[in-house]
């Protein structure tokens, strides 16, 4: 195998790690602010399941929510997933799990704002939802946007975790290639490494660039 061939095909599981990631953070950053205002509300039961769905997903594996959302349809429901099942899997595994995260995180943001700052809206004729989305919210994710730099960049190093179901992202297509015959062997998990760190620093270096725009928040 050439090394054109084996960059190629790290190329090819590239493009799924970065499907794979793209997906999730549509999917989780949205869906962990719901959660924050479940978990936050005052109607018991609902804040309640909120709390339950938290403590599952932060306290089982990642690898084991993969196999469970990939089998569960049919072994709980008879139900015959579609052919693209495998990756549809991995993409509500992910989101699930990072919009538990994420909505800690954001609680904690929230909850870090002074009550004077909701008094004040209110006095000036705010309604709650003006007043959360024009002075809660801006701050909030300036304080927390250390926090979500650093599961964003741990979602990177956990794509990986995809071939727990059989799909085929770089690190599995790496390790596939490092066992075939006449390949460039260690290298190849070497440039694989590469290939991660490449991705991480510029996922920080892009989220250092949104820290430093919303500085004027402070």
């Amino acid at each position: 195998m050439t090394y054109q061939t084996m960059l190629s095909l790290l190329g090819q599981g590239f493009l799924t790690t970065l499907a794979i990631f793209l997906l999730t953070l549509l999917g989780s950053l949205p869906l962990g602010l719901g959660i924050t205002f479940c978990r936050s509300s005052k109607f018991k039961p609902l804040q309640w399941l909120t709390k339950f769905y938290i403590s599952i997903m932060r306290g089982t594996p990642l690898m084991l929510q993969l196999i469970v959302v990939f089998f569960c349809p049919n072994l709980l429901f008879g139900i015959v997933p579609p052919t693209n099942w495998r990756f549809i899997a991995v993409i509500l595994a992910f989101v699930i799990n990072y919009a538990a995260y994420f909505a800690e995180i954001y609680r904690g943001g929230i909850e870090s704002i002074p009550v004077g700052q909701y008094e004040a809206a209110e006095v000036l004729g705010y309604s709650k939802t003006q007043t959360f989305c024009k002075i809660i919210l801006p701050q909030m994710v300036k304080r927390v946007l250390p926090s979500v730099t650093n599961e964003v960049i741990t979602l990177v190093k956990d794509t990986s975790l995809a071939y727990a179901i059989g799909m085929v992202e770089m690190f599995t297509r790496a390790k596939q290639i490092a066992v075939a015959p006449n390949s460039p062997g260690i290298v190849t998990l070497f440039v694989a490494g590469l290939f991660y760190y490449i991705f991480n620093f510029i996922v920080a270096w892009a989220m250092e660039r949104i820290e430093k725009r919303l500085s004027y928040y402070e």
